[in-house]
């Protein structure tokens, strides 16, 4: 799933509060202005700082996508190529002893089909969902674009007991490896092959440390439309071996509450993640309930062998379609079906060449999906990476039109 091309509610959200979307607009603007801004200084001031005081680092992707699905009309193709040229920048800036500025970005290239085909292309890779919009599309025509978005860009304030964040960042609260009910500020989706860095958002973090294995911390994030905004606390410890977390909060309009633990049977590894989520507004005389329970078991065999089981329970039953162009997961509805069984393993074949293979079976949906990858490390600093996606369900399922992804990865870290 290409979920670079998510849809949003921006222009409900237009419609219904102009004088505050004219205004984050206008915020954007000069948010953009002051980010080129930087970004020269930065550059600039390189060659002079000091390597203690400054770190660069990321790296460059070429990588062509062929994807066979069936789209609706105007579309009539069902095959389509898109070829992807991305360079990732990541700045750490050291200011003090306890204060630390990160900037890392993403900055894409896009030529294909589906640039070419698809009208709405353009506007659905220039999306932001931050409260901030920091999207720049820097060049637009009729076969190609480039596409600029920082997705972390924060300052760090830290000393033995706490630790305050400002601005955009990953707040990863999840715990299983696919997926994460507890994640409620930025969840990721296990289909998007061509972000490993996964999604920020825009938010305050604070976390006390109590000990070696408790703290307490709060995080929120708001949005564009405060009913879609995130603001929720969580205390972590750890008791016979196993590491307890236990979450409540707000999210996007509806109380959140839950909790998750990491810890091993023997020498298996032992997951889990539960979150309930109820509407705040009340439908006829009492409130919609959604319970979102996610177990997992991982295990490491002797021969390096790595695998993963998870099993997902949505009460409210995922979703009806599966689209290229759809919205993303949420905390509150991650999967595309009410049962959800998963299987992933990996395996070294030597030192510079690894597979992996992971699938999914969508147990109400009749549906099942299968991607298989191997990645060869070429060189020290060169990465080549080959994947498949293939999605197989019948005609009343979600997954009728997915359709089947290839895509290629040459990556040169630096």
């Amino acid at each position: 799933m290409i979920t670079d091309t998510l849809i949003t509610d921006t222009l409900i959200t237009d419609t219904l509060f102009p004088d505050t979307i004219a205004l984050i607009n206008q915020q954007a603007a000069i948010m953009k202005q002051i980010t080129l801004i930087v970004t020269l200084l930065i550059c600039a001031s390189t060659a002079f700082a000091q390597s203690d005081k400054l770190e660069i680092g990321g790296y460059l992707q070429g990588m062509p996508v062929r994807i066979a699905a069936d789209l609706p009309e105007p579309l009539d193709a069902d095959a389509f190529w898109e070829y992807r040229f991305q360079n990732r920048l990541n700045l750490q800036w050291y200011i003090s002893s306890d204060i630390t500025f990160h900037w890392e970005m993403r900055t894409r290239l896009f030529a294909g089909d589906l640039v070419e085909e698809i009208p709405s292309y353009a506007n659905a890779i220039d999306t932001d969902p931050g409260y901030v919009n920091l999207s720049l599309m820097i060049e637009e025509n009729d076969t190609w674009l480039l596409h600029y978005i920082p997705d972390r860009l924060n300052v760090d304030w830290y000393t033995d007991d706490w630790r305050v964040t400002a601005g955009r960042q990953r707040i990863n609260w999840g715990i299983n490896t696919v997926s994460n009910p507890n994640d409620l500020f930025n969840i990721y989706s296990f289909y998007d092959f061509d972000y490993p860095e996964r999604p920020g958002t825009d938010a305050i973090r604070i976390q006390h440390f109590i000990d070696w294995a408790s703290r307490i911390e709060f995080a929120y994030s708001p949005a564009r439309n405060a009913r879609n905004s995130v603001a929720a606390g969580m205390f972590t410890f750890n008791t016979r071996g196993y590491d307890i977390q236990m979450i409540t909060g707000y999210y996007r309009h509806k109380w959140a509450a839950g909790g998750g633990w990491a810890g091993s049977i023997r020498q298996a590894g032992f997951k889990g993640e539960i979150m309930t989520f109820m509407d705040l507004d009340k439908e006829g005389n009492s409130r919609s309930v959604n319970l979102v329970a996610a177990l997992s078991a991982d295990y490491i065999f002797s021969n390096n062998l790595f695998l993963v089981a998870e099993f997902l329970y949505n009460k409210n039953g995922g979703r009806e379609q599966f689209l290229l162009l759809g919205e993303p997961l949420s905390a509150d509805n991650p999967s595309y079906s009410r049962y959800q069984m998963t299987v992933q393993g990996s395996f070294p074949f030597s030192p510079i060449l690894n597979g992996s293979l992971a699938g999914i079976y969508y147990l109400d949906e009749k549906a099942g999906f299968l991607s298989p990858s191997i990645t060869w490390s070429v060189l020290q600093n060169l990465d080549l990476n080959i994947l498949f996606q293939m999605f197989v369900g019948s005609d009343d399922s979600a997954f009728s039109n997915a359709g089947n992804i290839v895509a290629g990865s040459l990556k040169w870290h630096f």
